[in-house]
């Protein structure tokens, strides 16, 4: 980790901090699932590891539990019904006891999207992994809306759609309590940085604070289930 970068970025954590997080965590089969948020792609950031957050959070949960089994099925350019239909049964039959789901962000790029139509197969994925056991995150996608060179006309409709969408996520957590995390609207949203050369995936420096602002959902969810404190 870079002293200069990752170490000093505020939005990131700090030393020990996933540790003192996740401590005493219960989770033993930890799997990812949707699109190419999911799967991690993104540009390098300088001072930042070249690792994707899905793939952090699978860290730091293993380093605290050690053997722990994760899974990553995110495929790029997957809308959510494909998610539905393709990742679903597989993500089921791993047996996950953590699941985190990242899709819908595909199809909001689209000139015929749908929101009810996305949502209701966010609410569905949701809901399988929710009655099979799983404790769920959901994640609202980082403000792409204000990437650098997208067209002011794109960005106000794209932004719109972001944060309805966010909406929609927040109101699928609160059905099936999941854990969700709000990126849309995250102070570093606006900053360029953030935001690869093609202005539909975060960097590396996007990675981070997504991991880090999933792992402090974590975190606080396991003290709001009244873990027991640190020795």
């Amino acid at each position: 980790m870079s002293v200069t970068a990752e170490a000093l970025d505020p939005w990131c954590l700090r030393e020990g901090e996933a540790r003192r997080l996740l401590r005493g965590h219960p989770w033993q089969r930890f799997v990812a699932m949707g699109d190419s948020i999911a799967e991690g792609l993104g540009d390098p950031s300088p001072g930042y590891p070249d690792q994707p957050w899905c793939d952090r959070i699978a860290h730091e949960l293993s380093l605290a539990r050690p053997g722990l089994a994760y899974r990553n099925l995110g495929v790029r350019d997957t809308p959510a019904a494909e998610v539905a239909r393709s990742q679903l049964p597989p993500a089921l039959e791993f047996r996950p006891d953590l699941a985190l789901v990242a899709c819908g962000g595909y199809d909001l790029l689209g000139f015929s999207y749908d929101a009810e139509v996305v949502e209701a197969r966010v609410r569905e994925i949701v809901a399988a992994l929710s009655h099979a056991g799983a404790q769920v995150i959901t994640a609202g996608p980082f403000d792409r809306s204000r990437a650098p060179g997208v067209p002011a006309a794109y960005g106000r409709r794209l932004g719109e759609r972001l944060r309805d969408f966010g909406c929609r996520l927040a109101v699928i957590a609160a059905e099936f309590g999941t854990l969700h995390v709000e990126l849309t609207s995250h102070p570093a949203s606006s900053q360029a940085d953030l935001y690869s050369g093609d202005t539909r995936h975060g960097t590396m420096r996007g990675h981070a604070i997504a991991a880090a602002e999933a792992i402090r959902r974590l975190g606080a969810h396991l003290d709001a289930m009244g873990r027991e404190p640190a020795p």
